[in-house]
């Protein structure tokens, strides 16, 4: 939903939670900076429209949003509940990457007071961040996530604020990031005082300008990790929530992606284990698959096996040889326990990504023999011709990226480290 406003602007909500909001999209945009307002603050601060306005003119689309609802700001612990703010700016990050007009910018965090602490924590908890700016912050309040912050953070503190000068210096020393501090001399809490606001703003955009603004050559980067990949990809698969689905991972890489996609949807995950059944003589060849379920199926080429003379009894040799394969990882993975039912389920494939789509396909074909009631393939990204050649073998594709010229999965990763066996068990316990 979405209205114009004066000058521009525009009036939106963010899902799910209908979060009320103000966009500025100038022409041009060089990067997105969201606000998180501070304690009884509202996307109406004049104080922080004031900063957004000049943003704006500087280059850059604003997003000004209310992070509580309305009646639960009369609740003053969720005014202070910094994990419940940070959850309402990655949501708003998450619609961000989702919105096409959105998509392509680098996101910053501009937070003020308790919005500070809670842009740091969602920093490392939702989409990638390419900056941060505290004014008069309380960055202190995001504890634990400080250390991990890999954003380039400035922390800007009025030089009368002594309270918030000590609790942003103890802050500052927990920061690993790229990092500076800067104390506006003479100016209040609210910088209030003349020019106090205007050297805020100057500061701001210099640091965004430094740090937003993503060099060409990174741009082939559109996700952080797995993890942000699957946060991006639960946001486009929500309208699957109420639909009673099944997130079915391909690990190990999948799982990563396909945690946050079953948490998003609140959906149960499972591994969908799959291996190749090869040629005879020629292994590496693959003449099928055998795919794991409830009822496991086996996936042949039949013109790769006519081409290579396959025997049914090899064939079926073979199979059973891999079933037990399988059979050993599910014992590693879940600890032996059986396949969940997909009858009547939505079963939502998922992966880091796909390249030519051979696995995709026979697991995409074992599963239509399943009782599932609609079978849908989600990834983050692909080229554009694979996905075009896997459209009849789903319900329904859903593919965040397809960029040309597609050379790996693995080249639009800022971090694409190999998912262990550790991290898929503990994902899936979790």
């Amino acid at each position: 939903m979405s209205a114009k406003l004066h000058g521009g602007l525009q009036d939106v909500e963010i899902p799910p939670h209908g979060l009320k909001a103000i966009l500025g999209i100038p022409d041009g945009a060089a990067g997105l900076v969201i606000f998180a307002h501070g304690s009884g603050s509202s996307r109406l601060s004049p104080r922080n429209m004031a900063v957004a306005e000049v943003l704006r003119e500087s280059g850059f689309a604003t997003l000004l949003l209310d992070l509580l609802l309305k009646g639960e700001e009369l609740d003053r612990r969720n005014v202070f509940d910094i994990t419940l703010l940070a959850s309402r700016l990655v949501e708003a990050a998450q619609w961000a990457r989702m919105t096409p007009e959105l998509m392509h910018l680098p996101i910053g965090y501009f937070g003020a007071s308790t919005g500070a602490g809670a842009a740091l924590m969602a920093s490392v908890r939702g989409p990638n961040i390419a900056a941060i700016v505290s004014r008069g912050g309380r960055p202190d309040l995001a504890g634990n996530a400080l250390p991990r912050v890999s954003a380039p953070t400035l922390l800007i503190v009025g030089g009368a604020d002594l309270p918030v000068i000590a609790y942003n210096r103890n802050a500052f020393a927990m920061l690993h990031c790229e990092k500076e501090i800067a104390i506006v001399p003479g100016a209040g809490h609210l910088f209030e005082e003349t020019g106090a606001l205007e050297e805020v703003m100057s500061l701001a955009v210099d640091w965004f300008e430094r740090c937003l603004v993503t060099p060409l050559p990174d741009r082939e980067f559109i996700f952080a990790d797995r993890r942000d990949a699957g946060r991006q990809l639960g946001v486009a698969l929500m309208k699957f929530k109420n639909q009673n689905p099944i997130v079915l991972a391909l690990p190990r890489g999948g799982v990563p992606v396909g945690y946050e996609v079953a948490k998003a949807l609140a959906a149960p995950l499972d591994v969908l284990l799959v291996r190749k059944i090869g040629a005879p003589g020629h292994p590496e060849l693959g003449i099928g698959a055998v795919v794991d379920g409830a009822n496991p199926q086996i996936v042949l080429n039949e013109d790769v096996v006519r081409l290579v003379g396959a025997s049914e009894n090899y064939i079926a040799a073979e199979a059973e040889r891999q079933q037990r394969e399988l059979e050993r990882r599910r014992v590693t993975y879940r600890g032996g326990q059986k396949p969940l039912d997909l009858k009547g389920r939505v079963a939502i494939v998922v992966d880091d990504g796909i390249a030519t789509g051979g696995t995709a396909r026979a697991v995409l074909r074992a599963l239509a023999q399943s009782d599932a009631a609609r079978i849908v393939l989600a990834m983050p990204v692909a080229p554009r011709e694979t996905i075009a050649a896997l459209e009849k073998e789903a319900d329904e594709i859903i593919c965040l990226a397809m960029p040309e010229p597609f050379s790996s999965v693995g080249q639009h990763y800022r971090d694409f480290e190999q998912t262990s066996d550790e991290e898929v068990i503990a994902l899936l316990a979790s």
